[in-house]
């Protein structure tokens, strides 16, 4: 699957860990790095589904399109889908999907 970052950011904190870390702390920036890392692999998102420990799932609501993947307790990784065929995803954010 292709990749996309909504910003700079994002990318940045893929791609060297002590941003990522500064971020979200250690465990939510290795999770976090460990699934963008997978998700190159996957051919799209269907494939996403069946993948144990992931709890890749639409939003719903305000979120409408688009999707969450589990990182650690509650946070997630929120993508949608930027290609035609579902075949590119799009990172949009690393979300403290609950508040807590």
């Amino acid at each position: 699957m292709q990749l996309r970052f909504r910003n700079n950011k994002l990318q940045k904190q893929y791609e060297k860990s002590a941003e990522a870390e500064k971020a979200y702390g250690k465990q939510v920036a290795k999770k976090y790095i460990m699934r963008v890392t997978m998700l190159k692999s996957a051919k799209n998102f269907d494939e996403l589904f069946s993948l144990p420990g992931w709890d890749f799932h639409p939003l719903k609501g305000n979120r409408k399109g688009e999707y969450a993947i589990k990182l650690t307790g509650f946070w997630r990784l929120i993508i949608t889908n930027d290609g035609d065929t579902f075949d590119i995803a799009k990172i949009e954010e690393v979300s403290n999907h609950y508040g807590n």
